[in-house]
């Protein structure tokens, strides 16, 4: 049972953390403004534009989380050499992420999602992308940089969001140096890029995630997460298909479920009061989880650390982040 003091010590730790975040980065753009008339020209409404937002995406919004409680925030993806590419860049510098190992294409656009909100209402999104895996040559460049960080590390989090920048080379080649150099790895899946995560430390897909891996269908009853066997043989599934020793399954309003080899399943009940945006609380969970971990907690109370984040983040609109107080008090309510 994650306790007030054990979590307030974590949290104290965290500075200290290294931690380098790969996978597909973005830049997530918000048109906010007010609809009162419907166009003359098609049967849509007009957005008159009231003011223009941008955040960090993707594996840039996991490292963006990290940062609020440490220094030692690093980040490695792909953009091009683009507008989209300077602004992302000129964020995580502001909040203190460190971005020298990022990777620079001269053919491929930076990920770019804008996303046009009236009134709370979102209208439409409109995404640039263009999907190209990894080349041979830019995992030889992405293996080469590990390598040079990796003794100053403490952890890694693999992020795939399924644009091409995570492949199965791509795993295995990052979990295997991760692995010879004794650090945490962590992973946050996508279920349009199934691939194997054997000999991660921890793998945490959401509750659609993790049934589509399985190839399990859910029935969505809302069961109690302990009562609920398909969600049981879904979580003991996915430890030997990956090979990996923890899966941690988030389930929204239910809250997250630990599933270990060498122990029972683990459920941690919701923290969020209010759900106003779920958008990035996948990244939250993992952001914290992973800093948990490298602060030394367990499992099980580094899940109750990354449900506590979660249910901040979720109270909050757009691609959000917690702070150091914020969290603090949560332990305190």
């Amino acid at each position: 049972m994650l306790t007030t003091a054990t979590a307030r010590d974590a949290i104290e730790r965290m500075p200290g953390c290294r931690i380098l975040v790969i996978g597909d980065v973005m830049l997530d753009h918000f048109i906010w403004g007010a609809v009162r008339r419907i166009s003359p020209e098609a049967p849509v409404p007009i957005v008159e534009v009231t003011k223009e937002t941008t955040f960090p995406g993707g594996a840039a919004n996991v490292a963006r989380n990290l940062s609020a409680f440490t220094p030692h925030a690093y980040l490695m993806g792909r953009v091009g050499k683009d507008s989209s590419a300077n602004e992302l860049k000129r964020l995580l510098k502001e909040e203190g992420v460190n971005t020298d190992p990022m990777l620079e294409s001269d053919t491929l656009p930076t990920i770019a999602k804008t996303r046009i909100i009236a009134r709370q209402q979102h209208v439409v999104r409109v995404d640039r992308e263009t999907i190209e895996k990894l080349s041979g040559e830019e995992l030889k460049l992405i293996s080469s940089r590990l390598e040079v960080m990796l003794p100053d590390l403490d952890g890694v989090i693999i992020e795939d969001y399924g644009k091409g920048f995570v492949t199965q080379a791509f795993a295995d080649q990052v979990i295997g140096l991760c692995k010879a150099a004794g650090k945490l790895v962590t992973v946050d899946p996508s279920p349009h890029n199934p691939l194997s995560w054997k000999n991660a430390s921890l793998v945490k897909p959401n509750r659609l995630e993790a049934f589509a891996a399985a190839g399990i269908q859910d029935h969505h009853k809302l069961i109690p997460p302990l009562q609920d066997k398909r969600l049981l043989e879904v979580g003991e599934k996915l430890l030997a298909q990956w090979s990996v020793g923890k899966v941690l399954v988030t389930l929204g309003e239910q809250g997250m479920i630990l599933f270990q080899t060498d122990s029972a399943p683990h459920h941690i009940p919701t923290r969020a009061r209010e759900v106003y945006d779920v958008s990035g609380a996948g990244d939250t969970a993992i952001a914290f989880l992973t800093l948990a971990l490298a602060a030394g907690l367990s499992a099980e109370d580094a899940a109750g650390i990354a449900n506590h984040a979660s249910g901040i983040v979720v109270g909050k609109l757009g691609t959000a982040r917690v702070m150091k107080e914020e969290l603090l008090q949560s332990f305190e309510d």
